[in-house]
């Protein structure tokens, strides 16, 4: 089962870091990183640029396209993992790990769905409108 491990911090606390303290803390997440590499199971990591660099379409009618995140809030999604674990207990391991290494904020765990253009789940078919 893929998981997807969402990083929220304090964007304010995490562009502060001089970048000796920033590399610190990549190469103590690198040490995770490539236990999960060699086991097969790391997927897409990313880390996001700040939210000022952010734009939003507003799904309104007629869109809008505004600058900045989608909603003020405290803490704010950094980066993301895409790991391959068995279960959700499995995932919360590997965020602890993560959380080990890399100070303060949340991981939110959420279980994917492989989603290919083009393609249907075998039961879909029956379930799209003619």
């Amino acid at each position: 089962m893929l998981y997807a491990l969402l990083c929220y911090n304090s964007e304010e606390t995490v562009f502060s870091w001089t970048k000796e303290e920033d590399d610190l803390v990549m190469t103590r997440l690198g040490v995770v990183h490539d236990r999960l590499a060699q086991a097969g199971r790391l997927g897409p990591s990313l880390r996001l640029m700040p939210t000022t660099a952010a734009t939003t379409l507003r799904k309104s009618d007629p869109p809008l396209v505004i600058d900045g995140p989608f909603a003020e809030t405290k803490e704010q999604l950094l980066g993301f993992y895409v790991i391959d674990c068995a279960d959700l207990e499995d995932a919360l391991e590997v965020a602890r790990d993560l959380g080990r290494a890399n100070p303060g904020g949340a991981y939110e765990i959420r279980p994917l769905r492989l989603f290919v253009p083009g393609t249907l789940p075998a039961d879909a078919a029956s379930r799209v409108p003619a």
